[in-house]
């Protein structure tokens, strides 16, 4: 066959994208020294909009008549209040309950390692019920999926957006990695905005089986003469800037390749016993990125951010068992996951938080319920100042002073920017540089919420 060469070095180029091998940034040419510490942030997203108003519920008499009388009207959604996983917020005189498949990860909020952070949701700056009747600074494109879950990854609530905030995290801290070209980010979920910075691109990895190109390992002398003439090759022709690019980026995903495979692919990972990954994809996800940290040391950065998910929470009908199914498998790996951090002995140093496109109405629409705004997240880890509930916890009450269409879509009272500027802190962020990485902060009186 004839096959040019500038086509092959543009094949295997194409290919390691696909991969997830390529996108690669070469050092900060003011590389700084690297922290003496390691910190990791995992980020756990739920595409389809998990029903908040179901994970957290008022467990007090009051309370838990007001959702009672809504949720039970018609479609039977709510989750029976002897189900409640019972919780005490230390700020708060009230008693809540968390959904029943959450009883994984229930102890940890006694343990002061979980927290929640309430009726959050996109906004371009505090807004108040009148000002979203008359159409004033309503985030774009509001109740929409493909708009929500950019906004909730990019902090771009006006327009679409090419970076997301955990990409623009690491552009910010990826010269504290020194010289290192590692990637900063690493996304077990494939593409995603989160992942996207302005200079540093994220290493995709598949969440299960061997990572890299085929047919360049091995001893026997077929494999060897292929590895040998692909080197060859992509030395030749650098005069060229594409060919150049395309063949130093080939070098640098193959490099990778044979660092990362043995590591995701391997077998001795000393905390693999910990997951229960049949039928629970985001748990092997979790493994891959337990698998990365353990090898830290290898690796040599001190700052790390990942990047997992699960779908299927786009629930119009059939909510309580979906959502029973779809929590149980969250749970269970987010505390095989903490599990995990403790016994790497590295529990202080990653923080896990959930993101997802919006919350639900609390108004049940047939078994299911429709799209709304604002919602509740968990935040995991042993820095975590847990046992807490931040946020101001909505009024539950169908057209009331936070509930912007009569159908329970909370105005939310906390800013996605406000809770990731809250992280990228703990990161390691500058304080000058957060509106690099939450743009609307400067609109919100409180920078910080202090859950971590």
């Amino acid at each position: 066959m004839n096959i040019s060469r500038r086509n092959t070095l543009k094949a295997l180029s194409a290919g390691a994208l696909a991969s997830g091998l390529g996108g690669f940034t070469l050092p900060f040419a003011q590389a700084q020294s690297a922290p003496s510490d390691y910190k990791a942030l995992v980020c756990i997203f739920l595409f389809g909009g998990n029903d908040g108003n179901n994970v957290i519920i008022p467990a007090d008499a009051a309370g838990y008549a007001a959702y009672s009388a809504v949720r039970n009207a018609g479609s039977n959604i709510n989750i029976a209040q002897s189900d409640l996983l019972t919780i005490k917020p230390s700020n708060t005189s009230s008693t809540y309950g968390l959904h029943p498949a959450l009883s994984a990860i229930h102890p940890l909020f006694g343990m002061g390692k979980l927290a929640a952070v309430t009726n959050m949701g996109s906004l371009l700056a505090p807004i108040t019920k009148a000002q979203y009747l008359a159409g004033l600074s309503r985030p774009y494109q509001l109740f929409s999926h493909a708009d929500q879950q950019a906004q909730w990854q990019s902090l771009v609530s006006d327009q679409p957006s090419a970076t997301g905030w955990g990409g623009r995290l690491a552009d910010a801290m990826a010269a504290s990695n020194g010289s290192n070209t590692f990637p900063v980010l690493t996304s077990v979920a494939g593409s995603a905005l989160y992942t996207t910075g302005n200079s540093q691109s994220p290493l995709a990895i598949p969440s299960s089986g061997a990572f890299g190109l085929t047919g360049l390992t091995g001893t026997d002398a077929m494999t060897q003469a292929r590895a040998t003439a692909l080197k060859s090759m992509l030395q030749q022709g650098k005069d060229h800037a594409l060919v150049k690019a395309a063949a130093e980026q080939t070098e640098q995903a193959i490099a990778l390749s044979a660092k990362v495979n043995p590591i995701v692919s391997g077998t001795n990972s000393s905390v693999a016993s910990l997951f229960t990954t049949t039928g629970n994809s985001l748990a092997q996800q979790l493994l891959q990125v337990a698998k990365l940290i353990e090898a830290r040391a290898s690796i040599g950065l001190s700052r790390q951010i990942f990047f997992v998910s699960v779908g299927g929470f786009d629930t119009h009908t059939n909510q309580i068992n979906t959502q029973q199914t779809l929590l149980a498998q969250v749970g269970s790996a987010m505390k095989s996951f903490y599990d995990a951090t403790v016994s790497l002995g590295v529990a202080n140093n990653v923080t896990s938080f959930t993101l997802s496109d919006f919350a639900r109405t609390f108004k049940s629409a047939g078994t299911g319920t429709d799209h709304a705004w604002g919602n509740h997240q968990l935040v995991m880890g042993g820095a975590v100042k847990g046992g807490t509930m931040y946020g101001t916890f909505p009024n539950l009450q169908l057209g009331g002073s936070d509930d912007v269409t009569g159908e329970g879509r909370w105005l939310p009272t906390t800013s996605v920017d406000q809770y990731a500027a809250t992280l990228a802190t703990w990161f390691g962020l500058p304080a000058a540089q957060l509106a690099s990485v939450a743009p609307n902060l400067g609109a919100f009186a409180t920078k910080n919420l202090g859950f971590v």
